[in-house]
């Protein structure tokens, strides 16, 4: 089995990196598969304390079964906004992982799009992402490019790398946001102490995040959010450095509020590309997700 570091990956210790993938594998049964081999990096035995980069390739050799879970298709119901032989582009559901992890292998939208899609799906970032060129969190919706095959693959990461499509999102934020438009630019970087978290840090890699407020209420305020870069956890990480955390984010400071949903209330819901090998391009926007809407109607009805 093959894993290749992504963005969402690098710069963490590859014990630590495995250790979060296998929830129910020792830290220490992981230190020994990398020290006797069965884990290289690069076609290479690292120690257990390599902090992995970008584009790096894990590859697990005569591990027990335990350790490589297969991942199956599942017949799950997809929304495709649009499509064509090389790609698609899928309304994710709040809740759905956009891939599996090794202590999590279903009910993923990898398991939905092997099951619609077989293998005609890219494999360039390994089996647990096949058509995965972009990520969105687990309770964050919307709009996500998918690669039916390698080359569209490179096309789509090429696009993402130079900045060359514009994604927008909306979001509910805590509080009242003291400005009607800000460009926010703040590096980002892994935490040191809680690695499954990011944070702005000085020696962390440029980031940048058009805010525009679209409606403001006494408590929060919605907004419409450009990302220029595509960092881990972007948005709620500057939302949470401008002191108004993304409503109901509770990773990152905002507390869960008086009305309930299931975390994150942040949607993808813009994206404008070329479409691949073609200069037409796809211009698509969905309508606001149950959860926007709920909390939205909740904060209207506060004004009465």
């Amino acid at each position: 089995m093959l894993l290749i570091i992504d963005e969402n990956s690098d710069n963490i210790r590859l014990d630590l990196f495995l250790a979060n993938l296998h929830g129910d594998t020792s830290r220490s049964k992981i230190q020994n598969s990398i020290k006797s081999g069965k884990i290289k990096v690069n076609n290479e035995i690292k120690k257990p304390s390599y902090i992995l980069r970008l584009a790096d390739k894990i590859e697990f050799e005569n591990i027990e079964q335990s350790l490589l879970p297969k991942i199956e298709p599942e017949n799950i119901e997809l929304d495709v906004v649009w499509e064509d032989e090389n790609m698609a582009v899928i309304n994710k559901p709040s809740g759905m992982l956009t891939h599996p992890t090794v202590s999590e292998t279903s009910r993923t939208l990898v398991n939905a799009l092997l099951f619609k899609y077989g293998q005609n799906l890219s494999d360039i970032n390994g089996d647990f992402r096949r058509g995965i060129v972009h990520r969105l969190d687990r309770n964050t919706s919307g709009l996500i490019m998918i690669a039916k095959n390698n080359k569209t693959h490179q096309y789509l990461s090429e696009l993402i790398k130079n900045h060359n499509l514009t994604k927008k999102y909306r979001a509910i934020l805590k509080g009242s946001y003291p400005v009607d438009e800000e460009i926010i630019q703040a590096p980002i970087s892994r935490h040191k102490t809680q690695p499954h978290k990011m944070t702005v840090s000085q020696d962390g890699k440029p980031s940048t995040t058009i805010l525009k407020v679209l409606e403001r209420f006494k408590e929060a305020t919605y907004v419409e959010l450009n990302l220029i870069t595509g960092r881990t956890h972007q948005i709620r990480v500057h939302m949470s450095y401008k002191n108004h955390p993304v409503f109901n984010d509770t990773l990152y400071g905002a507390g869960m509020g008086k009305i309930k949903t299931d975390e994150q209330v942040l949607q993808s819901f813009y994206l404008k590309f070329a479409k691949p090998f073609s200069s037409e391009i796809i211009e698509l926007e969905i309508e606001p997700d149950e959860k926007i809407k709920k909390v939205l109607n909740y904060f209207k009805n506060r004004r009465v």
